[in-house]
């Protein structure tokens, strides 16, 4: 006689990713609870805050140089399109911030590197509003990166706030922009989005990064950019030339194998292992920049990172 017996074990693996096990799919978008939001900044992001918070893991812009690409390994996805298209939300992320800021000593905070804070997925959630009044609330300095012009719909917040909005303007030649910013905002549409928060009286400074080597550092290329950057009204520009850290190295060499095969190996001359570029060619770029910022009266470099001393009293560690 056979028997049907019943399994006390499920044996069957759940091998999906991470994050389709913990998150709850909404609206196209992954949305999961984060248990903290205050995260340490990779050395190789090359910006002065050395903590951030964003809102969203992905981004919607596809920068194939995006260096936060790495964080979508760690939730079971891909550094490539996954990371373009499979946009992560942590809804609870003011809530948290708060909470985390009781105890926070007073240093900058970046916001959005994780994925742009101001992409498509903002207009769902509205989580901004939320994040800049728990920094403005707690006294800590911040600043907001991004290319998208719905950061102007919080310019009030912001400008109360004392916050920084630094907007990213690598270079000016729609052509690269398309091929490795696809999903972006033009350079033209992030220059007016400068003039517009400088009016505002937002403080703004343009990013102008990253700088792609052997294909937007030109010495005619850098001068339109910066020439366009300072008739916006802006002050500042903080150049940064690329960097590849593992994720974000593959999936930009791909391309760049694609479309521009002879430049591969001098690519790889060019980059140590940990992504970052050679001293000397980030010198020589850093500095040619710097002088174009001389002739347009602009300063140039990396700002002084900000500390202020909390405004609500810091919870006893014991």
């Amino acid at each position: 006689m056979d028997w049907d017996v019943l399994a006390l074990v499920d044996s069957t693996a759940d091998d999906r990713p991470l994050i389709e096990r913990r998150a709850v799919v909404r609206n196209g978008f992954y949305e999961m609870q984060a248990r903290t939001v205050i995260e340490r900044v990779p050395p190789a992001a090359g910006i002065v805050q050395e903590w951030a918070v964003s809102p969203y893991r992905g981004c919607a812009h596809a920068c194939r140089g995006c260096g936060a690409r790495a964080g979508h390994r760690r939730l079971g996805l891909g550094t490539g399109a996954d990371f373009d298209t499979r946009i992560v939300v942590r809804p609870n992320v003011a809530e948290r911030l708060r909470a985390e800021l009781a105890r926070w000593d007073g240093r900058e905070l970046a916001v959005g590197l994780g994925g742009d804070c101001y992409q498509a997925a903002e207009e769902t959630y509205r989580l901004m509003p939320g994040v800049i009044g728990a920094l403005a609330r707690s006294g800590t300095p911040f600043t907001v990166y991004t290319k998208s012009a719905l950061v102007l719909r919080d310019a009030a917040l912001l400008a109360r706030a004392g916050g920084r909005v630094a907007v990213s303007i690598a270079f000016v030649d729609e052509r690269i922009r398309r091929a490795v910013e696809p999903g972006a905002p033009s350079a033209q549409a992030r220059l007016e989005l400068v003039s517009a928060l400088v009016e505002a009286g937002v403080e703004c400074r343009v990013l102008m990064a990253p700088v792609l080597p052997l294909l937007s550092d030109a010495a005619d290329q850098l001068a339109a950019t910066v020439r366009r950057i300072a008739a916006t009204g802006a002050r500042a520009v903080e150049p940064v030339v690329l960097r590849l850290p593992p994720g974000t190295r593959e999936w930009y060499l791909r391309w760049l194998e694609q479309a521009h095969p002879s430049l591969v190996g001098r690519y790889e001359e060019l980059y140590d292992r940990a992504g970052l570029p050679a001293e000397t060619y980030e010198r020589r770029i850093t500095g040619q920049i710097a002088q174009l910022c001389r002739v347009y009266g602009m300063a140039c470099g990396a700002p002084e990172p900000v500390r202020r001393e909390p405004r609500a009293a810091q919870l006893a560690l014991v």
